[in-house]
């Protein structure tokens, strides 16, 4: 868990097997962010601080492996059909999301909102699964939709469902990430964990967006490695606390614990 956060600057003084040209190739795959289809490699070396030269490199020798594709009419790059592939073979080995979707559904329409499911990646939370509801009025978020891990609700649930030291680890970070915030964010946080031990979920408390209100509820796995997070929001005009309270939040800690036994497994 550790290297997926630090610098490969770091790692590579730290561990003699790390490959450090490798790490760097992974960055500028990277770089893309949702909405952006293209990027110069001036871009790509503002957003690694990596020198141009080392990024025209590496940038080349991802277009001829196909993680790249390069439009010689704009100059820029966009990510090419082998990521495209890879994320493929994640989503089709991830088991739970085939248990769990039409539960998934069934809340969706129930609470007229999205239910999503949520794997890390450093400090956000990623979405492989999500569903929604019929209503004209929800969130439009799909798989790939990435969210903050430390202000949301299933960020939370997610720390919620990690041993201590890999909590401790990841609160680590944050704390250096948010600087001014951090004791704001220190104490939702520390409430988030104890509404997990108090009701089996935690809130959203409106840090992130005030706009939305949600619940999250982690999926836990022997391996912190596998640990993942349900959600379940909406706008807050339509999501009032008690809903979350009385209703959604128990609801979905049932969908995660009917999921849990579905895999084999029982650990709530």
């Amino acid at each position: 868990m550790q290297h997926e956060i630090e610098t490969f600057e770091e790692d590579a003084a730290k561990d003699r097997q790390f490959v450090t040209a490798l790490a760097r190739g992974l960055e500028i795959l990277r770089c893309f962010r949702p909405g952006e289809t293209y990027l110069t490699n001036s871009e790509m070396a503002k957003r690694t601080a990596m020198p141009k030269p080392t990024i025209s490199r590496l940038s080349h020798t991802l277009t001829k492996l196909g993680y790249l594709n390069y439009s010689a009419d704009q100059g820029r790059y966009q990510l090419g059909a082998a990521v495209l592939a890879l994320g493929y073979t994640l989503l089709a080995n991830l088991d739970v999301r085939k248990l769990a979707r039409p539960a998934m559904q069934e809340l969706a329409e129930h609470a007229q909102c999205s239910v999503a499911i949520g794997i890390r990646d450093r400090l956000s939370m990623v979405y492989v699964e999500a569903c929604r509801g019929s209503a004209a009025v929800t969130l439009r978020r799909d798989a790939g939709s990435r969210i903050p891990l430390a202000t949301t609700a299933m960020g939370k649930a997610y720390l919620c469902g990690l041993p201590q030291n890999d909590r401790d680890f990841l609160m680590d970070h944050i704390r250096l990430q948010t600087e001014t915030n951090w004791p704001k964010i220190k104490a939702d946080l520390e409430q988030g964990f104890r509404d997990y031990e108090d009701r089996g979920f935690c809130m959203s408390s409106g840090l992130w967006d005030a706009n939305i209100s949600a619940v999250g509820v982690p999926l836990v796995d022997p391996d912190p490695a596998k640990t993942m997070a349900f959600n379940c929001g909406g706008p807050s005009f339509l999501l009032p606390q008690e809903k979350l309270i009385d209703d959604l939040g128990p609801r979905l800690v049932q969908l995660v614990r009917t999921v849990e036994m579905s895999m084999g497994r029982n650990l709530g």
